[in-house]
């Protein structure tokens, strides 16, 4: 059964309002610790948190919610999430981190009702890419607004909360369950071997890309990048993912997953070596290749994790997987910098990338059509 149009908008809308979050933190967090109510070192704590809430729920709610209310689960999701977003500027510095796992867990189920539409379809990698391109326009167009004219962290997570609360409008035209599936995705059932080293590539990636995400700015300011232009380092970055996800979207089943992930993961090395040494303006260059290659590689590995188990339940942890990856990649990296020296992350960046793309490597089987 083909999903309506306006089943699959409402859908998309949802999901992509769930993730908003983890491309505007750098700025979110990063007013925060202007303001003195955040340290750096804390900035990846919190960042861990609200991430690690947001992958929890997303891998659980298959387990522990009904797949045929999915209406009445994102209406309570939106208004949750919204209300703590507004709630965040008021909160004493205790309190923002119990408000933000919060909003996790319900930015983590809104992406699960995506996820689930996007496992279940017959392209799951094309749809994969659109809803990257779709959640990272959004993120680009938020944050430029919030860089523009909402730079404090209440009229950050002031602008986050009014358009979280907005997107109950879309509640309307949502399904109570996701269309017939095309595949035999199995949602309660853990997968084995070659799906659990799928999902831990996926996870060890985004704990790359997260990991160098949150500590952008700083980065920038260790290598002298001008103020003016650090402020506009991560709406730069934001565009060129989205066109990196336009570009997956166009190629996905054309390319050979394996190899392109290979590729990807060399150029990604690259990156992070002009980042560790090479002046600001390059510096610059970098980040935009960084956002572009960040949001390529993911449908392909979307490929490679249903090529290491066709039943695709691991396909339906992808959202846990990598949200997980996301909020680990901060937390980690939180224990290697120190306020006057964040350079470091870049090593721990290096080894996540390496050992990202051998288990993805090593978990597709060309005997399963993921290509060399």
């Amino acid at each position: 059964m083909t999903p309506r149009a306006g089943h699959v908008a409402a859908i998309l809308v949802v999901g992509v309002i769930g993730v908003l979050i983890a491309g505007l933190q750098p700025q979110l967090l990063g007013a925060l610790a202007l303001e003195g109510r955040l340290s750096v070192a804390a900035l990846g704590g919190l960042a861990t948190v609200e991430l690690l809430a947001m992958g929890i729920a997303a891998a659980a709610a298959s387990f522990i919610l009904p797949a045929n209310r999915l209406r009445a689960i994102a209406l309570c999701a939106l208004l949750a999430t919204g209300l703590l977003d507004l709630a965040t500027p008021l909160c004493g510095s205790g309190d923002i981190f119990a408000a933000r796992i919060a909003a996790g867990l319900g930015e983590g189920v809104l992406i699960w009702i995506a996820i689930g539409f996007i496992v279940g379809t017959a392209r799951p990698e094309r749809w994969s890419g659109i809803y990257l391109a779709l959640q990272t326009l959004a993120q680009c167009a938020l944050a430029s607004f919030i860089g523009l004219f909402a730079a404090s962290s209440g009229g950050g997570f002031g602008t986050l909360g009014a358009v979280t609360l907005a997107g109950v409008v879309a509640v309307r035209w949502m399904p109570d369950a996701h269309a017939a599936s095309a595949g035999d995705a199995d949602g309660g059932t853990l997968p084995h071997g070659r799906g659990l080293l799928a999902l831990a590539g996926v996870l060890l990636y985004l704990a790359f890309i997260v990991a160098i995400w949150v500590y952008v700015e700083p980065l920038a300011r260790q290598r002298g990048v001008l103020a003016p232009t650090v402020r506009f380092i991560v709406p730069l970055s934001l565009a060129m993912q989205v066109i990196g996800a336009g570009a997956a979207t166009v190629l996905a089943g054309r390319l050979p997953p394996r190899a392109t992930i290979l590729y990807v993961g060399l150029l990604n090395l690259g990156v992070l070596a002009v980042m560790a040494e090479a002046p600001s303006g390059l510096f610059v260059v970098a980040i935009a290749m960084f956002g572009f290659l960040w949001l390529f590689a993911l449908p392909f590995q979307v490929s490679l994790v249903i090529a290491a188990d066709p039943t695709r339940r691991a396909a339906v942890l992808i959202g846990g997987a990598q949200l997980t990856g996301s909020s680990l990649g901060p937390l980690l990296a939180s224990a290697l910098v120190a306020d006057s020296n964040v350079a470091s992350v870049l090593l721990f960046g290096t080894i996540c990338l390496v050992a990202a793309v051998l288990a993805l490597l090593g978990a597709g089987s060309p005997r399963h059509g993921v290509g060399a």
